[in-house]
């Protein structure tokens, strides 16, 4: 048996090891962070270039973004923003996740995405999103067509996307009323795209709208907004008031969600998603069938007359999330909501965050990065401009 005073040897040779290694790992860690400070124009404009396009730059448009660094970040980003790929990839990556209930980037193309892309390239105010009659479509060389029963196109799209010759500038502008026929009063932008329908319209009581539109542009989801002061005179009758026989819970927790959303998801009552037809289907004669589902769980709760909304989060510690003193808090379907909620300041702080996690590959988090968000948040403001948004981000990250 090895005594300890024989094997002493040898533990003092492996403790001196550690601590050498110990210290190679800190000293690599100070050089990395040293050439990142030190980093020179072309290794910036590098940096910029594979966080927005995700694909390495040419000789030449390296030097082209150089030639801006350091003064103008903005400009540099601005190069790089030309390669198609900053739309087929990076907005492709970016929105995806806000079209279905998984919020899973892996989907194929759709509409809702590409809406977000063309908004971008057009620097159309990007609070026009839940609003707009926008649509974009790949050129006609791309068939299938266009359809509001299916999503062919758009997959097909994709495929054109991939060859090496794409560009941007394909994505042809239209509007949603002329490919699907939907009333332009009762377009909203990514609300009423196929994929959204398809996502959020289906079966259900129209509520996943409202909730996935919080999650998406405002990046708060219904927790976040509970709010068990608020009266709750237009709870629909599917609630139960006493849930399991204990009106407790009601009072203590499913008052806090729905007497807020209750009224706001009224917005949405003249739509659907007909699986069998694969098509949204709007219609103003009626309110939708399934804002009655359940009406016997709480016949006195509140039945749904038609489309006009309320926003009770106007008042009470909600008023926080920023609400436009210019807007009435109410009105009468998806469009005039849609307008309501992008007034916001939580929906505008919102894009900015993502764009900031999207473009630095991680979250804010130090009193720097909180400071950064704040400045993007306030010219965003002024705009609405999204693609400067993706500059200023990849400006502020280009060292790291």
């Amino acid at each position: 048996m090895i005594s300890r005073m024989q094997f002493a040897p040898t533990l003092a040779f492996l403790g001196s090891h550690v601590s050498l290694w110990r210290i190679f790992v800190v000293v690599a860690l100070l050089n990395c962070s040293a050439s990142l400070a030190l980093a020179g124009p072309r290794e910036q404009a590098a940096r910029i270039h594979d966080r927005l396009a995700g694909v390495p730059a040419d000789e030449a448009t390296l030097d082209a973004m150089a030639a801006s660094l350091p003064a103008n970040p903005t400009a540099a980003a601005n190069i790089a923003m030309d390669n198609p790929s900053f739309y087929a990839v990076t907005l492709k990556n970016f929105a995806a996740p806000w079209t279905n209930r998984d919020q899973n980037p892996f989907v194929p193309l759709n509409d809702y995405v590409t809406l977000v892309m063309g908004m971008v390239r057009d620097d159309v105010p990007f609070d026009q999103i839940l609003t707009t009659d926008l649509l974009y479509t790949g050129p006609a060389s791309v068939t299938p067509a266009p359809s509001p029963a299916s999503n062919a196109h758009f997959e097909a799209l994709e495929r054109r996307m991939r060859d090496p010759g794409f560009d941007q500038d394909e994505l042809v502008q239209t509007t949603q009323t002329a490919v699907y026929g939907t009333p332009a009063n009762a377009t909203a932008g990514a609300m009423t795209t196929r994929a959204a329908a398809e996502a959020f319209f289906v079966a259900g009581t129209n509520r996943a709208m409202f909730r996935f539109t919080l999650m998406n542009h405002m990046c708060m989801d219904l927790e976040q907004v509970l709010d068990t002061s608020i009266p709750p005179d237009r709870i629909r009758q599917d609630v139960s008031r006493s849930p399991g026989g204990d009106s407790r819970v009601f009072m203590n927790n499913c008052v806090g969600c729905h007497a807020g959303m209750d009224p706001l998801a009224q917005a949405f009552a003249y739509y659907n998603f007909d699986a069998t037809s694969g098509r949204m289907v709007y219609d103003s004669t009626a309110v939708h069938p399934k804002y009655f589902n359940n009406d016997a769980t709480f016949p006195d709760g509140f039945v749904t007359p038609d489309d006009s909304w309320h926003n009770h989060w106007r008042q009470g510690q909600n008023a926080v999330i920023g609400w436009d003193d210019n807007l009435p808090g109410q009105g009468a379907g998806a469009k005039s909501l849609g307008a309501e909620l992008a007034a916001t300041d939580a929906f505008a702080q919102c894009q900015v965050k993502k764009v900031f996690k999207a473009v630095c590959l991680r979250d804010p988090v130090d009193a720097n990065d909180h400071g950064q968000i704040a400045t993007m948040t306030n010219a965003f403001k002024g705009a609405y401009n999204l693609k400067q948004t993706f500059a200023q981000a990849a400006g502020y990250c280009m060292g790291q």
